[in-house]
């Protein structure tokens, strides 16, 4: 694995993960948790901690406060191996509160949030950017602004766009920048439509996750690929999960392993994401994931299932 480096821009706060029964029905009353902790939180948190747990060398460049919310998160990303490029964010670090169900089902409610404009010294880290095998540029305000130049800086550009709705102006601005695509089925009326589109537009790779319902790939041959989860792991906290799939499958792409292959190492990371509480199990290792791919322990994908979601 060594020489693979990525640079991971944005995404990055001080969550307060609260586990309840059910999520809120918008009538006043009191509800009891199951459980409550302080995590690090974030889409490129996710991922930088993620690829450094399977062995890249990692840079996060992101926004963080003078205070100790920000220390917190600087300390914990250290300890996970992630090399952090942090430029000061004069209101404060990024701070959210997640209530969540035993489903996995998640209210994020943004506390604080990072500023959108702030002063960042642009050239130094585009330069940064030219150094990395893969840049992943989170979907963050000032990392679009970024986009053109780092399309015109970098050699690879692989974006998650999360639950994008297919026409979304401003994820689109990342969409259009990319090389390869990751998206969730959360708000697309027909993922396999805009997966072709994509594929059409000239994306070396698309993604389309389906939470528990396992994963989708297609390629520019035309050639798709489900994958299904990894039933083994309990889940405990489902923070993470796509960017843990976002770094297994990134991670296979690079050792060149089949398509198939990668895939099913982004279902087993992101298995073991949400059998911790975390965004990185610290049970996931480069020679763990490869052991754990040797066996086939998937699961079938409903095809039922997914029919009802418009695939």
């Amino acid at each position: 694995m060594t020489g693979r480096s990525a640079l991971v821009i944005g995404g990055v706060s001080l969550d307060e993960i609260v586990l309840l029964d059910r999520l809120p029905d918008g009538k006043p009353g009191t509800v009891f948790s199951r459980g409550a902790w302080t995590a690090i939180g974030g889409t490129g948190a996710g991922k930088a901690l993620n690829l450094a747990r399977l062995g890249w060398t990692v840079t996060l460049h992101c926004l963080l406060g003078d205070e100790a919310a920000g220390e917190t998160i600087r300390r914990h990303l250290d300890e996970g191996g992630v090399r952090v490029l942090a430029e000061t964010d004069r209101g404060g670090t990024e701070r959210h509160v997640n209530l969540m169900n035993v489903d996995g089902e998640r209210l994020s409610i943004y506390v604080h949030t990072a500023s959108a404009n702030p002063v960042l010294d642009a050239e130094a880290l585009l330069a940064e950017a030219g150094r990395h095998e893969v840049v992943v540029p989170s979907i963050v305000p000032y990392g679009r602004a970024l986009l053109p130049r780092l399309r015109e800086a970098v050699r690879d550009l692989w974006v998650d766009v999360h639950d994008w709705d297919g026409e979304d102006a401003y994820h689109a601005a990342f969409v259009e920048a990319a090389d390869v695509v990751f998206l969730s089925s959360d708000r697309l009326p027909n993922p396999r439509d805009r997966m072709r589109s994509l594929v059409a537009e000239g994306k070396r790779l698309v993604v389309c996750t389906h939470g528990r319902l396992g994963a989708t790939a297609l390629t520019p041959s035309g050639y798709w690929h489900e994958v299904p989860i990894f039933p083994e792991f309990e889940r405990v906290d489902s923070n993470g999960a796509g960017d843990s799939f976002f770094a297994g499958v990134l991670t296979g792409h690079v050792l060149g392993w089949d398509l198939p292959t990668s895939l099913r190492a982004g279902a087993w990371v992101a298995g073991a994401c949400v059998a911790c509480r975390g965004l990185a199990s610290p049970e996931v290792s480069l020679a763990k994931l490869e052991s754990a791919l040797r066996p086939t322990s998937t699961v079938p994908i409903d095809d039922d299932a997914l029919d009802g979601r418009g695939m």
